[in-house]
């Protein structure tokens, strides 16, 4: 989907992931939730709008504001890149963890490049 991006709009995206277990170390997630259960502290989470509804409304002193959205569909689980369609991609591992970390650029010619961070 983001390689659809790239061409489609001549985008350049760079993508960050944290490995596997290791979203405490995420320093947004971090800054974050100890504001969300503040938000919530003692309000039933009653469903999902409700418990989205509390996110959205968490703003820190600093300005950091939340946005919070349900993804709609179904997820297929162990879902995998084949080889073939990985070659097909315009991938350029960085340096420092070029299994988490790449820059997707358009596989297009003629394209502007402009780039987005999406870490």
């Amino acid at each position: 989907m983001q390689a659809q991006l790239c061409d489609e709009l001549g985008l350049t995206v760079t993508v960050c992931h944290y490995p596997p277990n290791c979203s405490k170390y995420n320093p947004i997630e971090r800054r974050l939730f100890s504001q969300i259960s503040m938000n919530w502290v003692g309000r039933p989470l009653l469903n999902l709008e409700v418990m989205l509804a509390y996110i959205r409304g968490t703003k820190t002193a600093t300005g950091l504001a939340v946005e919070a959205s349900q993804l709609e569909g179904e997820f297929k689980k162990g879902e995998r890149v084949t080889r073939k369609e990985l070659k097909r991609l315009a991938l350029r591992p960085h340096e420092q963890c070029p299994d988490w970390n790449y820059t997707i650029v358009p596989r297009t010619t003629g394209a502007q490049g402009n780039s987005i961070d999406m870490g």
